[in-house]
């Protein structure tokens, strides 16, 4: 692990300095730093006793608790209103942990903390107010269970030992939080953070159909990302999270990473959709696109969906363009993504979390 986050922030000073992309030269010699910067192979098939919590989130607005102390049924309750630092140490168990299983995918479960936090994020309904990430739904059937949510019991697994260590905070938070850590832990831009989300019950959970359907194009992209209440420009900037991750065969039924440093944000994903050669992939599975000249990155019918629409392209082709802009409008649209239909208290405040590994 040690060679990877030294070839990592590695990365991070060409990109700083040198950069204007990642092209061959520098991802051969990322190659040799380990699987987590650079993978085209395919995919390897407690609660705390300290506090009783007496009610949730909702007593006192964003992240105010009431507890009392085991020690004694006459003990006096007492307020636990969080700070800033409270969530920066959240954010800090969350970073040490993102690498602690080098077989895991690519080395990190950062790609599938980002997932879940998107996923419980983007079954927000404006037209309804109902959806998104204030209620953590995604805990109960159906909507974990859902085609669209398959793997991210991973993520919600890996986030079990931090909720145990700081039962204070909600899910809907620690999701979002977790997706944050891991975009800014992956190199990625600052996603600034503020905390108000409540839980609720299996009966906040969203019906099916509320998430994109890799499998279509762009008008089906549009009558998701529509709904939610984003533009052209907002869906191709979101989209450049694909540059994260890799799909499972045994998942969504695609496979593969898009890109070559697939724990690495960067632009990347548009770089290679618009300069590879993409051709359909012959196999047992859905209609994937695979690139012409290794055969070991994968774009999904959705994907090309964007160079094939002339108003998404305008746009893939200037985040292919300039690194920093991509940063600025992923950093921008991520957040609102979030935040979508969250009573956050007024005047409450978005904070930027130190990165820990990055």
């Amino acid at each position: 692990m040690a060679a990877s986050r030294t070839a990592t922030r590695t990365l991070r000073a060409l990109r700083t300095s040198t950069r204007p992309a990642l092209t061959a030269a520098p991802r051969a010699a990322f190659r040799q730093g380990g699987r987590r910067l650079y993978s085209s192979e395919p995919a390897k098939s407690g609660g705390s006793n300290i506090w009783a919590w007496a009610i949730g989130a909702g007593a006192l607005g964003a992240g105010g608790l009431w507890y009392l102390n085991q020690d004694g049924a006459s003990a006096t309750p007492k307020v636990f209103a969080p700070k800033f630092d409270d969530y920066q140490a959240v954010y800090n168990e969350i970073a040490s942990r993102l690498e602690e299983k080098d077989d895991y995918d690519d080395g990190s479960y950062g790609p599938v903390l980002v997932r879940l936090a998107w996923h419980a994020s983007g079954t927000y309904d404006k037209e309804t107010g109902t959806g998104g990430s204030n209620g953590a739904t995604m805990r109960f059937a159906p909507e974990s269970d859902h085609g669209a949510n398959a793997g991210l019991k991973a993520a919600r697994d890996f986030l079990e030992p931090v909720k145990a260590k700081f039962p204070w905070i909600t899910y809907s938070d620690l999701w979002i939080l977790g997706g944050v850590c891991a975009i800014q832990e992956m190199l990625g831009p600052q996603i600034p953070y503020r905390p108000g989300r409540q839980d609720r019950d299996a009966a906040g959970c969203t019906p099916d159909g509320r998430l994109p359907d890799a499998s279509q194009a762009q008008d089906h992209l549009r009558n998701i990302f529509y709904r939610m209440g984003f533009n052209d420009q907002e869906i191709v900037a979101l989209s450049g999270a694909h540059a994260l991750g890799r799909c499972h065969a045994d998942r969504s039924g695609f496979d593969g990473p898009w890109t070559f440093s697939p724990t690495v944000l960067t632009n990347d994903y548009y770089k290679l959709l618009l300069d590879e050669k993409w051709q359909w992939k012959k196999w047992n599975g859905p209609k994937q696109y695979e690139d012409k000249k290794t055969k070991s990155l994968m774009m999904l019918p959705a994907d090309m969906a964007l160079i094939q629409d002339k108003k998404f392209k305008q746009w893939v082709e200037k985040y292919a363009a300039d690194n920093e802009l991509f940063f600025k409008d992923f950093s921008n649209v991520i957040v609102k993504l979030f935040e979508l239909g969250v009573p956050f208290a007024e005047n409450s405040e978005r904070w930027v979390f130190k990165t820990v590994n990055a």
